[in-house]
């Protein structure tokens, strides 16, 4: 590729300046939600995860890009962020699956990526003064910093969730259990997860109603991660609310925990930073295990707010004391904040789907 110079603008007026690769930044820029992820590995399933929809990623790790492009990797169809930030991608990747260079792919999906820059002492500011805007842009002296404040990310959930209904079946065609998956930004590994514990599953678009989903007749229902402010879906909340009266099992990850909780009576309340990475400390507290946990959110659920003869806080953030999961005492629930898919791991919360399919199989046989 033909590098050029490239900025990025924080809506702080912070400018760092360093080279373009991918997709050409365009004279209007790039504008977005900047955040950090953590992750050493698994920089093609950040890339694929619709959870980073509207938003700008920064990757700690310094080299990005060392085995390559792997199809059968991403957690969806298309790249999910509006950017990419990268210390140094790899231009000779080295992986007996590899598909293509990182560089090829971006410019390929059209996504500018920006790298040569110190993605450390960006990060560092983001966690001093919270998440913020910026620019990724060919002219600094001519950005419309009032138009980089303004921007919000809108319509989220919409934008990524399936459009028509879909099934994914276990491979050796064993239906143990069906479940519907409330596609509000699904990883694709969710889906492959539930395939692996014998379950049929039906993936239905955001804007389901609750009758339509007990129309299918499920064992259970999951409520998958997805991008955005929960508070932004007063829809699927509304129908939410309606769905719990009914006695499924419902296992929620990410914002399909917040949501869940939100339709209980909780509130939610955005962090200061979030939590992305592969690598954040969640403790148990019915057991005092500690696991280690893949994260992707930058709202949490206040768990004061919950009523106490509803649910109880069952796992908390080791590092910020978060609510990181809640089981439901009124209705037949469980819900995380992390990702116990997770792709490219680890896989300490990996049982959360053995617990799962226990509850329905428990339904069936009361």
């Amino acid at each position: 590729m033909v590098s050029s110079p490239a900025f990025l603008v924080l809506e702080n007026s912070m400018v760092f300046e360093g080279r373009s690769f991918g997709c050409a930044v365009g004279a209007e820029g790039v504008v977005g939600e900047v955040v950090f992820t953590t992750g050493m590995t698994g920089y093609l399933e950040t890339l694929t995860d619709p959870s980073y929809y509207g938003q700008i990623i920064v990757q700690t790790f310094p080299m990005i890009g060392n085995y390559g492009v792997i199809p059968q990797d991403f957690e969806s169809a298309r790249v999910q962020p509006r950017a990419y930030i990268v210390r140094e991608w790899c231009a000779a990747p080295s992986n007996f699956r590899c598909g293509g260079d990182i560089d090829s792919f971006l410019s390929k999906e059209g996504i500018v990526g920006l790298c040569g820059v110190d993605t450390r002492a960006i990060t560092r500011i983001i966690r001093e003064r919270g998440v913020m805007n910026g620019i990724i842009t060919p002219d600094p002296e001519r950005v419309d910093m009032d138009a980089v404040k303004r921007y919000a990310i809108k319509d989220s959930v919409a934008g990524v969730s399936t459009k028509e209904r879909r099934v994914v079946s276990p491979d050796d065609g064993r239906i143990l259990h069906k479940v519907v998956l409330w596609d509000f930004g699904a990883k694709g590994n969710i889906a492959k997860c539930l395939a692996a514990h014998g379950c049929e599953v039906t993936i239905v678009p955001h804007d389901c109603t609750a009758e339509q989903i007990t129309g299918l007749r499920p064992d259970g229902v999951m409520l998958c991660n997805g991008p955005g402010d929960p508070v932004d879906n007063p829809g699927v909340i509304a129908e939410l609310k309606k769905l719990t009266k009914t006695g499924i099992p419902i296992f929620g990850i990410c914002l399909g925990h917040q949501l869940l909780a939100l339709a209980m009576g909780a509130r939610t309340q955005r962090l200061k930073y979030g939590h992305r990475g592969a690598n954040q400390p969640v403790r148990d507290i019915k057991s005092g295990a500690l696991h280690i946990t893949t994260q992707n959110h930058g709202y949490t659920v206040v768990p004061d707010s919950l009523p106490e003869d509803v649910g109880e806080l069952r796992y908390a953030n080791a590092n910020d004391g978060t609510c990181e999961g809640i089981d439901y005492r009124s209705i037949p629930a469980f819900t995380v904040q992390f990702h116990p898919e997770a792709a490219a791991g680890p896989l300490d919360t990996g049982f959360l789907f053995d617990r799962f399919t226990d509850m329905m199989r428990g339904r069936k046989n009361a």
